[in-house]
């Protein structure tokens, strides 16, 4: 009996150790939507003051966050941005995403199935009225057309450069080597950032993209409206994250980021 009592003991020990370090990691990951409605996000619409949204543009409905354009008579240049309430400069963001529907009337060809998430954001609050896009670094979100290539999880940057391959890369959007998503999978998304050092595009658990040296381009319009104090240094190492209305519906169901040591 003794040894089988070790046995039993050992086995209970073992099974407390693993459902220790499971729930060590599970909380590691930090929900940024709730699920139930958009408590801690804020939209900015072209056009319209930080945290208005006269149109309602962005809801929760079903359990996810969509973007939908319904009360849209015509999209008209009206982007949009939902920042969530902190900034980060360490971390691993997760989502999942897919694209819905038809386009609104009046968004641009570019912007078909084309959304993202912005990360290293200026402050929302600095936007002025408008400003159609934060100072930022997109992470692009396209979905397929149906035919032919159209990567996912491309790098863009509205006010910002990159040194990519080793060169300071000025070249607003760069394609990733991800596959194409047609029509309206979910698709999960991550982006792992070390502040202005590394900031790698993972989809499929995949590196897509990779590039350094975030920074700001002090010739940009919007940089130059930036108070001084945000544009003083060139360097972007952290900031605010926002999810992005272009033109076509699109919904997100998970959000969720895990803080780094760096």
């Amino acid at each position: 009996m003794y040894p089988r009592f070790l046995t039993t003991v050992r086995s209970l020990a073992v099974a407390l150790l693993v459902t220790s370090f499971a729930n060590v990691q599970a909380d590691d990951w930090v929900q940024l939507f709730n699920g139930k409605d958009l408590t801690g996000w804020t939209p900015k619409i072209t056009g319209e003051k930080f945290g208005e949204d006269s149109r309602h543009t962005f809801r929760v409905e079903n359990g996810v966050i969509k973007v939908a354009y319904d009360q849209y008579d015509d999209f008209k240049e009206r982007f949009g941005h939902l920042f969530f309430e902190k900034p980060y400069s360490n971390y691993v963001l997760r989502i999942e995403y897919r694209f819905t529907g038809d386009q609104c009337k009046g968004g641009p060809g570019w912007a078909t199935r084309n959304s993202g998430v912005m990360i290293h954001c200026q402050d929302p609050k600095t936007m002025t009225v408008g400003q159609d896009f934060p100072v930022s670094i997109e992470v692009q979100f396209l979905g397929g057309l149906g035919k032919g290539e159209r990567s996912t999880l491309n790098l863009c940057t509205p006010g910002t450069h990159v040194v990519y391959k080793d060169k300071l890369h000025t070249q607003h959007c760069t394609t990733s080597t991800s596959k194409t998503y047609d029509g309206d999978q979910w698709v999960t998304a991550e982006v792992e950032v070390h502040g202005d050092n590394v900031i790698r595009h993972i989809v499929d658990g995949k590196t897509v993209i990779e590039y350094t040296k975030t920074q700001l381009d002090p010739k940009d319009k919007n940089v130059k409206n930036m108070p001084e104090s945000a544009r003083k240094e060139l360097a972007l190492k952290g900031g605010w994250l926002s999810l992005q209305a272009e033109s076509h519906p699109i919904e997100f169901r998970k959000v969720e980021i895990k803080e780094l040591k760096d």
